[in-house]
This record gives C-alpha cells, structure tokens and sequence, in this order.
C-alpha cells in the first residue's frame, strides 16, 4: 500500500505488523466476535443500538478485544468498525461527508496530520468532547489535548496513540564497529543533538561490518529531526513557513548531509526493498517511533531476535498519532461519545498498547504497570515504556496547519528522493519539494 505521511504510515502500514511484537509486550489479541453486516442503521435485527465507527488502516481496537470488552459491558450495542483503505482515500471521503452531513460513522478518527484542519475549519460539525462526562483533560499529554482543541477551546477530538521517538540499533553491529552497545551509552553518544547521531554514524562508517549502513533512510532522519520542534511548516499566527523554518532547514540539512556522507542506505522506508534491507541486516539505526518496533520485529525476523536495541532519541520528539471524534450529524450522538470517550481512557489506552503497542497519549496510563514497566523480548528486554512515555512527556508542542501531511510527504517523498535515489543535489531536491508544496498550497 502507498504511504502518504509519516504518520499515516505509522498507522496504516507499521500497525498491520505490531500485532506479532510476541511474549513480554503482547498478550495475543482478541476478535469482537460480532462482524455485524457493516450497515449504518439504527439497530440491528436483534434489536441493538448499532454504533459505527469510521476508520482507516489498523487501529487495533477490534483486534485488541475492546469492541469486544465494551458490548459486554453493554448489551444492548453493538459496534460495528467500517475501515477504508488505502488511508489515502479516508480523509477526502470524510470531508465530502462532512460536506453534505451523511455518510457519516457515528465516531470518525483522524490522523495528526489533518487534525489542524478539521479542527480549524470543520470543528462546528464536531462534537465538543471536552464536556463528555469522564472526560478529563489532566488525563492526556497537554500538546496532544492542544492538536485537537479550536481556538475557542472546543476540544473536537480525544487521542488515541502518539509516536514518541527513540532510535533502534543494532547493537551487535555497533560493536563491530567500535562503538559502546548498551543502550544508555549510546543514548549518550548523541544526547541532546542530532548532528552527534551524524558523527557517530561517521564513526561507525570506518569500520562499518559487511556493508551494514549506518541508518535506513534520510526521509526517515528528517521526519524524526524535524518532529522535534515546536514551529516547523507553520508559524503560531497559521502561515506557511516551510520555505524559511529553521527546523525544516536543519533538519533538511542533516538529511542530505548522511546520504551524501553515504551513512544512508537510500531506501524509501517501508518499500518492499525497505523490508528486504531489515530481513538481511542491511542497516545498523532507524528512527525509531513507538510503532515502529512492530515494523523491526515484523521483517528483521527472528534472525536477528536479541540483537535489536532501543536508546534514547538525540532530542524529544513525537512523529505520528491519531484521534476520535463524533460528528454532530452522528445517528447514535449520545453513545459514540460514551463509546469515544471509553476507548480513549487511560485503561483502555494502556491495553490497547499491551496487546497492540499502540503508544498512549493518556499520560495518566503511564503509571499503569501494561506501558510504565514494559520491556521487550525482541529488542534485548528494552524498557520501552520507560523511555517513550519520557519522550513522549518531553515533546514540545507542535504548531500544526491545515497541509502538513501533504508539505511532509513532498519533503520526503519528492525532494529527498530526489536525493538519494536520483542522484539530485541537495539544493536540487530542496528546490523540487518547495515547488511542489508551492503548487500544492497555491503559493
């Protein structure tokens, strides 16, 4: 399947292979039990209240036995999830049926990447979550409430999971280069800049094992980079300023300085040659947000169970996340807010990410035992609640516009290909991702 951003991959794509993360995170999953026929009426033959609930790739709910929990709890309903793929077309056809008021699922997610826009120009059509009963904002991380919430304080989403960043290594392969494998020493190597990531690459590239390079990808580098900064593709006043960002500019710096320090492996992550270069070993750090382990695990295989590590990213950052949100025009209001809200609870969030290593943005399940004491087998017993609920605290809050998603993925997708696999200049490949955002924001 195509990938539009980093973050619609993080959901569409990475999450299809989460669910086999194994023994010590996941649980096993569990089926709802009830498929129902995918209608959108009022009730069932059985006489239930049918709540729909529109999604896109793999949100693991269904799969990680919620729909299941919450019918028993509630007899009289029955959920019924009606998934459309590619993720591509989720966000058009929901804003055509927000546009003529049908169609609608009585719970609507949305990814990050829209989020500013339906909230800036959809949010009358939504309902405002922030009064639903057992809603408590003091619950989520502040920025996540703040991605969803109108400048009026009409919060029209509640979060499901975020992308807080590490960077994964192979730790045999750093000592074949030289370089300290525990992952506290390595968190060291490049704590508190991401150039000091470049140079340890440039270390390990001297004595690199078996042609292994150093990190997967410089799209991968730069969304991990740049999603560490508060302003990035717009400015707090709602302009455009990928042209001139000093986040984007460092970022793309970085980028093409590794590809042309040949510290890159130049692949488009999660392309079949992508998943080729994990299963053989091809590169030795990926950046690494909380979804991303189930990609490792998933097509490195158990070749390399153990050899895997997790570390510390240079700097706090979140790539990736989604919401939930009810419209106005939902059939069944009053119990998709209930059901809404319920999925979005710490408890849930913390057995969504037990059972499919979806990573809370209810910080009040950080202390929970599922995420706060969570290790993984395959990545050598790695603390990762311990280190992505740190990075997911200390993330800055990010100025979101109405384009980000489209602007990230010309970035990526459209000049820093360029790059890599065209053998474009950096300033070439800088030139053809700004002309294309140009054309695509009217600019």
């Amino acid at each position: 399947m195509r990938r539009i951003t980093g973050t619609y991959r993080g959901r569409a794509v990475a999450l299809a292979a989460i669910a086999a993360l194994g023994a010590g995170l996941l649980s096993g999953c569990a089926d709802d039990g009830d498929d129902g026929d995918n209608s959108s009426g009022g009730g069932d033959s059985k006489g239930k209240t049918v709540v729909t609930v529109g999604t896109y790739g793999v949100m693991g709910f269904k799969q990680a036995g919620l729909y299941a929990e919450y019918m028993k709890q509630h007899p009289n309903i029955k959920i019924e999830e009606n998934v459309i793929d590619p993720a591509s077309n989720y966000y058009p056809q929901l804003l055509t049926h927000l546009g003529s008021g049908s169609g609608l699922a009585d719970i609507q997610a949305v990814e990050v990447g829209n989020i500013n826009e339906v909230t800036t120009t959809q949010a009358d059509k939504f309902v405002d979550l922030s009064k639903a009963e057992g809603v408590k904002k003091e619950n989520f991380l502040d920025w996540k409430w703040a991605q969803a919430t109108a400048k009026d304080g009409k919060t029209i989403g509640l979060g499901t999971d975020v992308g807080p960043m590490a960077i994964c290594y192979r730790k045999d392969l750093f000592q074949q280069a030289g370089l300290p494998a525990d992952r506290d020493a390595v968190s060291q190597l490049w704590a508190g800049d991401w150039q000091k990531y470049l140079d340890a690459g440039k270390d390990y590239a001297k004595k690199a094992p078996g042609g292994a390079a150093f990190l997967d990808s410089a799209g991968g580098l730069f969304n991990a980079a740049v999603s560490g900064s508060s302003e990035v593709y717009y400015d707090k006043s709602g302009k455009p300023i990928y042209k001139d960002s000093p986040a984007v500019k460092k970022a793309w710096k970085l980028a093409t300085d590794a590809s042309a320090s040949k510290l890159s492996a130049k692949l488009q992550e999660f392309t079949k040659p992508w998943q080729q270069a994990l299963a053989n070993g091809k590169f030795a750090t990926v950046s690494c947000p909380a979804w991303m382990l189930g990609q490792i695990k998933e097509y490195a295989g158990d070749k390399y169970k153990g050899k895997w590590d997790v570390a510390a990213a240079p700097k706090p950052a979140n790539w990736g996340g989604s919401f939930l949100s009810v419209p106005q025009a939902a059939q069944h209001k009053d119990e998709a807010v209930k059901l809404a809200t319920w999925l979005t609870a710490p408890e849930q969030q913390a057995t969504l990410f037990e059972k499919q290593a979806s990573f809370p943005s209810a910080q009040a399940a950080y202390n929970l035992p599922q995420v706060g004491g969570a290790t993984l087998p395959y990545f050598d017993n790695a603390p990762i609640g311990k280190i992505f609920s740190k990075a997911a605290k200390e993330s800055p809050t990010q100025v979101l516009g109405p384009k980000d998603a489209v602007i990230k993925q010309n970035f990526t997708d459209v000049g820093l290909l360029q790059v890599e696999q065209q053998g474009k200049s950096a300033d070439e490949g800088w030139k053809a991702a700004i002309k294309t955002n140009d054309n695509a924001l009217d600019q």
